[in-house]
């Protein structure tokens, strides 16, 4: 007798599944290949992201030598993405693991020890809660001179509390365990108990949002360019090719869609690892996944 026919939901319950263990390794795979490529950059066969050539102004995709056109400028649209990833990355990944290196030790420390070190950390960083993270990021980029540098340290003084928050959470709820309590009664000092107890078992959902905030920083980092907050021409950086094709927006669309589809496609990545990550990590996936 022959199967019968599936209900659309089965089969998007499938697809959902397909999509769970494909989606990361594509969204790896992708994000392995824009790091190879801004790595070897100086080693590739492609133009001076800088070189200027009038004839070649916002050139259609295809073009003789301009694989992807060219832009306002007359600049290769290829060479300025590749070369934009490092300067991107750099600034969506940077300061998202500083900011966790300090949230794990503020969220520690507060989670840990809890009473008056908890209260002053925490209504400390209640501060920068009160502010949205783009507009305090903006407010830190504008009081400071315009560049990487800059973007770099605005972009982690407003990670900081929320990843904190994180990392406060998971090692008050470590601190809380049994084998915590066991390994204290055995004479176990404050700083192994920290090292190896509470940080090994605290770290990884700070890890996992620390992933996801990647993605979010990419766009964070290129709006800031876009605003001419971050870096300054005529270096290239996603953010900072979106606002130069802006000009000629009606004319070469191509010059700001393609680094804005860098952009999401970049940042979507970040996100299905950072949830692949989650469910790796979580023990309720896991047994959701098997039932």
């Amino acid at each position: 007798m022959p199967d019968p026919v599936r209900h659309p939901s089965h089969l998007l319950g499938y697809a959902s599944k397909a999509w769970r263990n494909l989606g990361p390794l594509v969204a790896a795979a992708f994000l392995a290949l824009v790091v190879t490529l801004a790595i070897l950059a100086p080693w590739l066969p492609i133009a001076d992201p800088l070189d200027a050539d009038p004839s070649k102004r916002i050139a259609a995709i295809g073009t003789h030598d301009l694989w992807l056109g060219g832009d306002n400028q007359g600049r290769d649209i290829l060479a300025r993405l590749i070369w934009g990833a490092r300067i991107s990355l750099a600034i969506a990944v940077a300061p998202t693991l500083v900011a966790t290196l300090v949230s794990l030790f503020l969220g520690i420390a507060a989670g840990y020890h809890g009473r008056w070190l908890d209260h002053i950390i925490m209504r400390t960083l209640d501060v920068f809660f009160a502010f949205p993270l783009v507009l305090l990021a903006i407010a830190i980029a504008g009081i400071l001179q315009p560049g990487v540098l800059t973007e770099i340290v605005a972009i982690t003084v407003v990670l900081v509390p929320y990843v904190t928050r994180v990392a406060r959470t998971s090692a008050g709820q470590v601190a809380s365990q049994t084998y915590i309590e066991a390994a204290r009664a055995s004479g176990a000092s404050v700083g192994a108990l920290l090292l190896r107890y509470v940080l090994p078992n605290a770290a990884p959902p700070v890890l996992v949002y620390a992933t996801t905030l990647c993605g979010l920083m990419i766009v964070v980092g290129s709006g800031l360019s876009f605003l001419g907050l971050g870096v300054q021409p005529p270096a290239a950086d996603w953010g900072a090719m979106v606002a130069d094709g802006g000009v000629v927006l009606r004319k070469a669309a191509h010059a700001t869609l393609l680094p804005g589809l860098m952009i999401v496609l970049a940042a979507l990545a970040f996100s299905t690892l950072g949830e692949a990550l989650r469910e790796a990590l979580d023990p309720r996936s896991n047994r959701r996944r098997s039932s």
